[in-house]
């Protein structure tokens, strides 16, 4: 098997190749995108193809896996989601291009396989800012949530960015922030990574009150250096505080990821345009930002009433 291994060749184990894949992708995607791939793979597709020769792998095999995740309950009687179904297969899907794009092996059978599982049909919800306004009054008492959810909602920027801000971060008197990196919490240890695109990479500017509230904040932390993390708080303690704040205020709950999606509506609807909203959230192309235009029902309605005043106007000349 190692000499197998040694000289690539196709007649090794499917196990063996598997850590030659770990391996090659493993310093080209970020870490923790790397730990969710080597779980999948470890728990859900080595127990079946395992001691499999990898070039002996036929599409029948796929097939026989897949029903297998399929038909898959647990002792509540509850099988894998569509989604997760989606996702691991797509996950053996790209061993196997790995393998016929950098090892010569003929053919993806998970590809003539066909899929399984469906992908998830992202839902973008958000809040009004009155709604907003409510939620942050509820959650004004602890400080730390307060500031955490405020620069959330009027910057736009992503949680891991937020757990990564650093006092070095801010420049009050020019009212910006730099985002440059990103807090994960990996296996047990604070993680700093890179941000999630080369074009979240940014300088936000703050509102006056922001900059302002954030200067008094943050120079009441005793003991903090330029260098240290301003929010010490894990993920799971902000979403415990968002449920906290939407119990005590009465507004819909939202995931903290839909504070990003709020700030984006609320300059959409103060009229900036998709290229300088991508440039401020660091969106890597426009596109992405376009994805919200459904969002706003009344800047179609005042379109469709422009639209009907122009034709008016013209017929009345």
């Amino acid at each position: 098997a190692f000499k197998l291994k040694e000289n690539l060749s196709l007649d090794m184990y499917f196990e063996d190749f598997v850590d030659l894949y770990l391996n090659d992708i493993k310093s080209r995607i970020k870490y923790n995108t790397w730990l969710t791939k080597k779980h999948i793979v470890e728990k859900k597709i080595l127990p079946y193809f395992s001691k499999k020769k990898l070039q002996e792998i036929k599409p029948s095999d796929i097939r026989q896996w897949q029903n297998t995740m399929m038909n898959y309950r647990n002792k509540q009687g509850e099988g894998y989601s569509q989604v997760y179904l989606k996702t691991i297969h797509n996950q053996l899907s790209a061993i196997l291009n790995h393998a016929v794009n950098f090892y010569d092996l003929k053919s993806n059978a998970a590809r003539k396989a066909g899929s399984m599982g469906k992908e998830r049909t992202k839902e973008m919800l958000f809040w009004t800012k009155e709604e907003y306004m409510k939620f942050i009054e509820a959650v004004a008492d602890k400080p730390i949530s307060f500031y955490a959810f405020e620069i959330l909602y009027w910057c736009g920027v992503r949680m891991g960015e937020l757990l990564a801000l650093t006092p070095a971060d801010f420049d009050f008197q020019a009212c910006t922030i730099r985002i440059n990196k990103s807090y994960q919490r990996l296996e047990g240890k604070d993680i700093i990574t890179d941000p999630k695109t080369v074009k979240s990479n940014r300088m936000i500017t703050m509102p006056e009150f922001l900059s302002e509230e954030l200067e008094s904040y943050i120079g009441m932390l005793y003991g903090l250096n330029e260098n240290d993390r301003i929010f010490q708080i894990s993920k799971s303690y902000l979403h415990h505080e968002m449920d906290r704040g939407v119990k005590l205020s009465g507004v819909k709950r939202i995931r903290i990821h839909d504070l990003r999606h709020s700030h984006v509506s609320l300059l959409i609807n103060m009229g900036y345009s998709a290229v300088a909203i991508g440039e401020r959230v660091g969106h890597e192309s426009v596109e992405i930002t376009y994805r919200y235009a459904h969002l706003f029902p009344t800047i179609q309605t005042e379109m469709a009433e422009n639209l009907n005043q122009e034709r008016e106007e013209y017929l009345d000349e």
